[in-house]
C-alpha cells in the first residue's frame, strides 16, 4: 500500500467494466461506448481513434497499430498485425549511399503504408458489436469541436513540432505557433476523413481521393508510394508468444514488433536474485541495464518482419539467456555492446479495456517519433508515420528495407496470464523502451509485490546508446554507484515511457493503472 502522505494516485476499481490510457477523454469515450452496449474491442478502438485527436504528436490515423485480446469467457488470446509495408517500388538500394546509412526521418522513405485504418475496421468487423460508424463518432465530434490541449500533450507538441512540414503546420499549430496548456485544436479535415470511413469502411482510406491525396503528396517528395500500395494494403492475423517470470506468463505479440526481447530479457533476470536486492538501488538497476543491453544488441541484428526474421526460436532458449547471464558482471558496467542510437524521443500510445463479459483488448497505435515524418497530405491533413525509419540500409540484413516488407516495430501489448487465465492486459509506451519497461513492470509486480498502480508509478531506468538513462526519482546515493560502476548517466528531458495497466481478480474487481506520467487514467463504471 502507498504511503497516502505522499504524492500518487490509487488504482481505479470497478465491476462492469474498465479503461485505462492516456488521455482521460478517450478513456471516457470507451466507457461511454460500453455503457452503449459495445464491447472491450469497441471500446477500445473508439478511445484508441480518439487518442489521434487529443494527441497527435503521438498517434493518429496515418500509423500503425497491435493489438492483442481475449474474447468474453475465453483465455485463449488472439493477435493482429496492424502494420503496413514499405512500397513495392522501393529498396534499400534506391536510398542507400555512401554518406546515407539510415533512413532520415523526415524523408517521404520513411513512411511505410500506413495499416491502423484497415486493422480498426477489421476489428470492428469481426470482434466488435456495434460496427465501425459508431466507433467513430466520438473521434469526429472532437476533431469537429476541438478539444482542451492537456499539460504533457503541450509539452511533447513543443518538443516535436520542428518536424513539421507545410501541410503539417497549417493544422498542427494554431496562429503559427505551438498550442499551449488549455489551449482548443480542431482539425476538421480529419473529421471528413473519419466521416468518409464511417460511411464506406477501409476504402473511403485506401481507395479514392483520400487516398490520392496521400499518394499524391508522397510522390511529390520523391517517395515511391503507389495506389496499388494502399489499395492492398491488409492487417493479419498472427499467433502471439510467452513466456514465464515467477507465476505469470506474459504474452507478446511476434515479430516484427520487439516483444520477444521483453521476453529474452526476462528470461536473462530470472538468473539474478533480484527480488534480495534494493527495489530503486545501483545492484538492480546496473543487472537491468546489462541485460538490456544483451538483449537489443541481438534484437539489432535479429529481428525484422516475421517472414525474414532468424534463429526466433533460439532467442526463446534458456540456454541462450542463460549464457548472456553469465556474461554479465555484477560489479562493472559493459561498453562493448554496440545498442543501436535512437534518433530522439519516441511517441506512442497504448489503451487497454476490459467490459463486463471479461472481454480484454490490449491496443498499442503510434506513429513513431513526435508527430512522425513531419509530412501531412495536402489537402485531408493526414500525419504519416515514420515506421519506415525502423529499416535497416545494411545489404542482406534481416531488417534490411525490402519491397512490401514490414519493418521493425517498437510498440508491443502485452497480456499477463497465472494459471492459464487472462488476469493483467497491459502496455508500456516509450520507443525502444517498450521490452525493457514490460520487465521492470513485471518484476515490480513479482520480485517486490507492488499493485500494477505502484509498480507503473516507480521509478525507471534505460541502458540507450552508451548512456544510462535515470528519472529523477533515483537518488544521488544510487547515481553515484551507478557511476562508480561504469555507467554514463543522463537525466532525460523526458520521463521514460508511460504504461497503462487493468488487473483482473477472481472476485470479478476490475482494478485499472495508469501512469502518471501521462495526462490519462483508468475510468471504470
Amino acid at each position: 500500500m502507498r504511503d497516502f502522505h505522499l504524492p500518487g494516485r490509487s488504482p481505479v476499481l470497478a465491476t462492469n467494466g474498465l479503461c485505462a490510457t492516456s488521455h482521460p477523454l478517450a478513456a471516457e469515450a470507451a466507457i461511454s461506448i460500453l455503457r452503449n452496449n459495445g464491447n472491450a474491442m469497441d471500446a477500445a478502438i473508439a478511445g484508441a481513434v480518439l487518442l489521434g485527436i487529443c494527441e497527435p504528436a503521438s498517434t493518429g490515423i496515418g500509423g500503425d497499430c497491435f493489438a492483442l485480446w481475449c474474447r468474453a469467457d475465453s483465455h485463449q488470446v488472439c493477435a493482429l498485425n496492424g502494420s503496413g509495408r514499405a512500397p513495392a517500388a522501393v529498396s534499400a538500394e534506391h536510398i542507400r549511399t555512401d554518406t546515407i546509412t539510415s533512413i532520415p526521418l523526415d524523408s517521404p522513405h520513411s513512411v511505410t503504408i500506413p495499416g491502423a485504418i484497415d486493422a480498426f475496421c477489421y476489428l470492428a468487423e469481426t470482434e466488435g458489436k456495434l460496427g465501425i460508424d459508431k466507433l467513430l463518432a466520438p473521434a469526429i465530434h472532437y476533431a469537429d469541436e476541438g478539444v482542451p490541449v492537456a499539460p504533457r500533450i503541450a509539452f511533447d507538441w513543443a518538443q516535436n513540432a520542428p518536424i513539421l512540414n507545410d501541410a503539417a503546420r497549417s493544422a498542427y499549430l494554431i496562429d503559427g505557433d505551438n498550442p499551449k496548456t488549455g489551449d482548443i485544436f480542431r482539425i476538421p479535415a480529419q473529421a471528413e476523413v473519419l466521416r468518409r470511413i464511417a460511411k464506406s469502411g477501409r476504402d473511403a482510406f485506401y481507395k479514392g481521393e483520400v487516398a490520392d491525396d496521400m499518394v499524391s503528396t508522397l510522390q511529390r517528395l520523391g517517395g515511391y508510394h503507389t495506389h496499388q500500395d494502399f489499395a492492398s494494403t491488409q492487417c493479419e492475423m498472427t499467433r502471439p508468444i510467452s513466456g514465464t517470470y515467477g507465476e505469470f506468463e506474459i504474452v507478446e505479440h511476434p515479430p516484427n514488433g520487439q516483444g520477444l526481447i521483453a521476453l529474452l530479457m526476462l528470461n536473462i533476470l530470472k538468473h539474478f536474485p533480484i527480488a534480495d536486492m534494493e527495489p530503486w538501488g545501483a545492484e538492480r538497476t546496473h543487472i537491468e541495464a546489462e541485460a538490456a543491453k544483451h538483449a537489443y544488441t541481438l534484437r539489432d541484428q535479429y529481428l525484422a518482419d516475421a517472414d525474414h526474421c532468424r534463429d526466433l526460436d533460439r532467442m526463446l532458449d534458456p540456454s541462450l539467456a542463460a549464457k548472456l547471464a553469465g556474461q554479465i558482471n555484477p560489479k562493472c558496467a559493459s561498453h562493448f555492446l554496440n545498442l543501436q542510437r535512437e534518433h530522439r524521443h519516441k511517441d506512442t500510445v497504448y489503451i487497454t479495456v476490459v467490459d463486463r463479459d471479461r472481454m480484454a483488448v490490449s491496443l498499442i497505435y503510434s506513429i513513431f517519433h513526435g508527430f512522425g515524418s513531419g509530412i501531412a497530405s495536402d489537402k485531408f491533413k493526414i500525419l504519416l508515420h515514420n515506421r519506415g525509419a525502423g529499416f535497416s540500409l545494411r545489404p542482406q540484413h534481416p531488417n534490411e528495407l525490402q519491397p512490401n516488407k514490414r519493418p521493425l516495430h517498437t510498440i508491443i501489448p502485452a497480456m499477463l496470464r497465472h494459471q492459464g487465465r487472462v488476469v493483467m492486459p497491459f502496455g508500456v509506451m516509450g520507443g525502444s523502451y517498450q521490452p525493457n519497461g514490460h520487465c521492470r513492470l513485471i518484476s515490480n509486480m513479482v520480485d517486490f509485490g507492488l499493485d500494477p498502480q505502484s509498480a507503473i508509478d516507480a521509478p525507471r531506468a534505460f541502458a540507450e546508446g552508451d548512456k544510462l538513462k535515470l528519472e529523477r526519482g533515483y537518488s544521488d546515493r544510487v547515481k553515484q554507484r551507478l557511476i562508480e560502476l561504469g555507467h554514463d548517466i543522463e537525466i532525460p528531458i523526458t520521463p521514460i515511457g508511460g504504461a497503462q495497466a487493468i488487473r483482473i481478480h477472481e472476485n470479478g474487481v476490475l482494478e485499472g493503472a495508469s501512469d502518471p506520467r501521462k495526462d490519462g487514467g483508468a475510468i471504470g463504471y
